[in-house]
């Protein structure tokens, strides 16, 4: 299930709440019981430690624009 941020206008806390993507504009209580509260946009973080080669110069076999080197 997707976990949604929120914070609330009142206190300033931000929170996480797990619901349905149906429910997701649905109005979201703080936990402080407060109820003047607004959805966050959510960054996604992608890790990891490799990188993808970098494509060789001037084509010629090597894959290219369309992955045979007829562009060359």
């Amino acid at each position: 299930m997707p976990r949604y941020e929120y914070r609330c206008r009142t206190c300033g806390d931000t929170f996480e709440l797990s619901r349905p993507m149906a429910r997701s504009a649905d109005p979201a209580d703080c936990p402080a019981g407060h109820d003047d509260t607004v959805k966050l946009l959510s960054t996604v973080a992608v890790g990891g430690t490799k990188s993808a080669p970098a494509p060789k110069a001037g084509g010629g076999g090597g894959g290219g624009c369309c992955g045979g080197g007829c562009c060359g």
